[in-house]
């Protein structure tokens, strides 16, 4: 066994994970196990790994799991007068779990150990947060979500994964992975304004409202900034905030959908939220200390009616984008985009990379069309500023706007240049 780079940087990277959930642990006065306790079992489960390879043996990492697991327990039931307050049960599991982070660190899954491990520490950290969780969704929200969750586990593995229709383009499977994608990215951020719904602050209120609907959140805060209900700086804070994440959340789809289109891609998009700031930052330090509005103006994106319309939707898209490649070339897909950019950017967004996953739109084409349903996508928000708030906020949305959308432009012609 040779100690290289690699392995120092393995162990090293264990040792951080370590310490990022030891810090949150040692918040809690009655925890057994803190920022050095932790550190020291990540690496520590690094090490049973390199031994078990070293060895050829398992049970070097079932061994120090059972050590673990037995000293932190074992720590808890010494003190009687701890386990009145805090039974360590989390605390217990955490350090099982940092433990097997460690593990996955040394057999070459470092991300996923890392993300896993942020995650984890993300989840400990807002226990008051997510106490009361299922009192804090409505029945019917538990109902959409059980019965989407069921249609999804159950139906999905029963369609055929392969391809249908014209152009060959409707895969049922993919479809509906696709329907299941967009839903999910939606429901984390329904579930999380349910949990928050109390006193948001603005900056939580736009990122929130942008992953569940960036066009109910801009019309809502329209409406409050003719209402007076916040002030107009407040609800453009909170539109743009929206409609960034909005844009944040295209770059996440295509990340997962078709990671090679994902650098190209990235420029325009990239360049939008970039200069995009501009309008947040005019306009922070002017709105104080208002907070966002604890209403419950979101539907739930699981509802499986909504689902179905949306995975009918993008089906057509999907076609109607393959047979405008074919007839007209790439210049027909453009035109889609716009048209069908002005109500919903995620089908469009899909279709395109669909397309291009399959070798019918190059990367550039797909960065183009995408650029343009968001870029329509915010125009037609603009105007219904306008219309639902009033020339004030409308002129103003229509300022912030003009940020992103040159940032689209210019990311797309820079592109092209570059090609």
């Amino acid at each position: 066994m040779r100690v290289t780079l690699d392995l120092a940087l393995t162990f090293a990277t264990s040792f951080g994970i370590g310490l990022l959930v030891g810090i949150e642990r040692e918040r809690n006065p009655y925890a057994k196990a803190g920022v050095r306790t932790f550190a020291l079992i990540a690496v520590l489960g690094t090490l049973c790994a390199l031994l078990a390879s070293e060895t050829n043996s398992g049970w070097v990492l079932a061994v120090g799991l059972a050590i673990v697991g037995a000293a932190i327990a074992g720590a808890y039931f010494a003190d009687p007068r701890t386990t009145a307050d805090d039974s360590g049960t989390t605390t217990v599991i955490a350090a099982l779990t940092v433990f097997g982070l460690g593990a996955l660190n040394y057999y070459g899954e470092p991300a996923l150990a890392v993300a896993l491990g942020v995650g984890m520490t993300a989840l400990l950290y807002f226990k008051a947060e997510l106490e009361g969780t299922a009192q804090k969704l409505t029945a019917r929200d538990i109902r959409s979500m059980l019965q989407f969750g069921a249609v999804s586990l159950v139906v999905l593995p029963l369609l055929p994964n392969e391809a249908y229709g014209p152009y060959g383009v409707l895969n049922p499977f993919n479809v509906w992975l696709m329907v299941v994608l967009v839903s999910g990215v939606s429901l984390a951020g329904y579930v999380a304004w349910r949990l928050t719904l109390a006193r948001k602050g603005l900056l939580l209120t736009g990122v929130l409202g942008g992953l569940v609907s960036s066009t109910a959140t801009t019309l809502v805060y329209a409406r409050h900034a003719r209402q007076a209900t916040h002030t107009p700086a407040a609800a453009l804070v909170v539109i743009v905030l929206a409609n960034a994440t909005m844009l944040a959340r295209v770059l996440l789809i295509v990340t997962i959908v078709a990671p090679r289109a994902a650098p190209t891609i990235a420029v325009p998009i990239a360049l939008a939220l970039l200069l995009g700031v501009p309008a947040i930052a005019l306009r922070w330090r002017s709105v104080g200390t208002e907070v966002g509005d604890g209403g419950d103006e979101y539907r739930n994106p699981t509802n499986l009616l909504a689902a179905l319309a949306f995975g009918a939707l993008y089906a057509a898209i999907l076609v109607v984008s393959a047979w405008l490649s074919d007839s007209v070339g790439a210049q027909g897909v453009y035109g889609l985009a716009v048209v069908s950019g002005l109500t919903d950017v995620d089908a469009i967004t899909l279709s395109s990379l669909q397309l291009f996953n399959t070798g019918t739109l190059p990367a550039i084409a797909a960065a183009t069309a995408i650029s343009l349903a968001v870029g329509a996508n915010l125009v037609l928000k603009s105007l219904l500023v306008y219309g639902a708030g009033g020339r004030t906020i409308g002129l103003n949305t229509m300022a912030a706007f003009a940020g992103p959308l040159a940032g689209l432009a210019g990311g797309v012609a820079l592109l092209r240049w570059l090609a």
